[in-house]
């Protein structure tokens, strides 16, 4: 069983930029893809990046791209999501989430493990 705390989210104002942090436990992280995710209030939840074993690969949501950077210190068991130029619409809860899959690793069906989210609002 992996348990997964997410934390570095705020209220920040169009442009700025924002560090999400999920630590991991109870499993061996380096052998876990990890995703993040996001819900916009009244929206279904979205892929938003994922990263995987090794945190060389990362792959995005056309939405992110170029603004979002996903990394991973397996030492430390934790992954990141680098946020810059945020815009208000990137404001929602965002989520980690782990699986041991190497495919379906955009949608949420690919992930077992998820943590509580943290609240990004993004003010214009």
């Amino acid at each position: 069983q992996v348990q997964l705390v997410e934390s570095g989210g705020g209220l920040v104002q169009a442009g700025d930029s924002l560090r999400l942090s999920c630590a991991a436990s109870g499993g061996t992280f380096s052998s876990y893809t990890m995703g993040w995710f996001r819900q916009a209030p009244g929206k279904e939840r979205e892929f938003v990046a994922t990263i995987m074993r090794s945190g060389i690969n990362t792959y995005y949501a056309d939405s992110v791209k170029g603004r979002f950077t996903g990394s991973r210190d397996n030492a430390e068991n934790t992954v990141y999501l680098q946020m810059n130029s945020l815009k208000p619409e990137d404001t929602a809860v965002y989520y980690c989430a782990a699986t041991e899959r190497l495919s379906r690793i955009r949608q949420l069906s690919g992930y077992t493990y998820w943590g509580q989210g943290t609240q990004v609002t993004v003010s214009s």
